[in-house]
């Protein structure tokens, strides 16, 4: 039985044992929510998301392109490959580099 998040996602339907799933384990999320795309699953449980934005410049009253990378971790009853869509949610740090978890791959 998945616990509820507070966050206006579906549970997924997989169970899992891990300890820092939002849905089955003991982690709890606070803060953003950002949408983006996996661009690397090969490290073990953590997914990178690319998020692009636009940043404005306003010497030149335009805009440019930018993009960050942030590492989330990824839950086996989740499992977001690469390519996929995903929404990711802030928590407590889980390692250096580590302070988000994803909570929905977003249908394509």
């Amino acid at each position: 039985m998945a616990k509820n998040t507070g966050l206006d996602v579906p549970a997924p339907e997989k169970e899992c044992t891990d300890v820092d799933c939002p849905f089955h384990g003991t982690l709890p999320v606070r803060g953003q929510v950002i949408t983006g795309k996996v661009v690397s699953d090969r490290m073990k449980n953590t997914v990178v998301v690319a998020r692009d934005y636009l940043h404005y410049i306003r010497k030149y009253n335009r805009y440019e392109k930018r993009s960050s990378r942030i590492h989330a971790h990824n839950p086996p009853c989740i499992n977001a490959q690469v390519g996929n869509s995903v929404r990711i949610a802030e928590c407590r740090p889980l390692s250096k580099t580590k302070s988000f978890v994803v909570v929905e791959v977003l249908p394509s």
